[in-house]
C-alpha cells in the first residue's frame, strides 16, 4: 500500500524501509531518497506516513515522537486515540486508502478528527484526496469502511476472475474475456457514479423483465451473493460466524 500511494501521489518523497533495497526500489520508482533509518525520515519531512504493521505501532513512535512533525496513519484497526497515545504533542491523521489510488481511482476513508491546526488539517486532507475520494467518517466507522473498500479491490478482481472464467467455459479466449469484463466494469462505475450511485436504476435499466440479465441475475440471488458479501464483512470484522 506504501507503493500504492506513492505512485498515486507522483511526486519525490524520502522513505525508508527495514529491507533497505525496498525503499531504494521505491524511491527509484517514484523519484526521491531512499533514507538509512525512520528518524531520518521523519527529520526531513513534513509529515511522516506510518505504513508499517498495526503491531509495531510503539516500537516506531519509540523511534520517531521525537523527531516527526506531523503524523498520518494507515494502519488497519489501529484508532486515533492509540496514534495520539504514541504520539502526544503532535497532529495525528487516520487514513485507510484502497489499493487504486495507484491510479488515482481509489476511495479513502478519513477518520473525523482536528489537530487544532486547521491550516495544517486541509492541506493533509487535500493531499489524501489527490488519490481519489475522500470520505470522513466517525472513527467508529472506519473498520466497517475499510471493510468495503481496503479490501474491494481484491474481491472485484475475484468476480473479474470468475466471469473470464465463465466466459472461457463457453469458448471466449482469456484475454478477450478479460478485456471485455475488465472495461464493462470501469465503465459501470463511471455510469454508477454518474448517476449519483444509484446502483438500483442501474440495475434496473438493464433489466427487461424475463429477459436474460433477468435470468442472469436470478441465478446470482440463488448462489448468494448478497449473503457471501455480507459474510465477507462480517469476516474481516472479526464478527463472522
Amino acid at each position: 500500500m506504501a507503493r500504492a500511494l506513492a505512485r498515486g501521489w507522483r511526486r519525490p518523497l524520502v522513505c525508508a524501509d527495514p529491507v533497505a533495497a525496498r525503499a531504494r526500489a521505491l524511491a527509484a520508482d517514484v523519484g526521491g531518497e531512499a533514507l538509512a533509518s525512520n528518524v531520518a525520515v521523519a527529520e526531513r519531512a513534513d509529515l511522516v506516513v506510518l505504513c508499517h504493521k498495526p503491531a509495531q505501532l510503539r516500537e516506531v513512535a519509540g523511534e520517531l515522537q521525537a523527531h516527526a512533525r506531523a503524523v498520518a496513519s494507515i494502519l488497519a484497526t489501529v484508532p486515533l486515540a492509540d496514534l495520539e497515545s504514541a504520539y502526544p504533542d503532535r497532529p495525528v491523521y487516520r487514513f485507510i486508502p484502497s489499493l487504486p489510488v495507484e491510479v488515482r481511482e481509489g476511495a479513502v476513508v478519513q477518520a473525523a478528527g482536528a489537530s487544532g491546526d486547521a491550516s495544517l488539517d486541509a492541506r493533509v486532507s487535500e493531499l489524501f484526496s489527490e488519490l481519489g475520494t475522500l470520505v470522513v467518517l466517525d472513527e467508529s466507522l472506519v473498520d466497517v469502511a475499510m471493510g468495503l473498500m481496503s479490501c474491494s479491490p481484491a474481491y472485484v478482481a475475484l468476480v473479474a476472475e470468475a466471469q473470464v472464467d465463465a466466459g472461457v467455459r463457453r469458448g471466449i479466449p482469456a484475454a478477450a474475456g478479460a478485456e471485455l469484463v475488465v472495461q464493462t466494469l470501469a465503465g459501470t462505475a463511471e455510469l454508477l457514479r454518474a448517476r449519483g450511485y444509484d446502483t438500483v436504476a442501474v440495475r434496473r435499466e438493464v433489466t427487461s423483465p424475463g429477459g436474460i440479465t433477468a435470468r442472469g441475475l436470478a441465478a446470482l440471488e440463488r448462489a448468494g451473493v448478497r449473503a457471501a458479501f455480507s459474510d465477507a464483512l462480517d469476516a474481516v470484522l472479526g464478527d463472522g460466524k
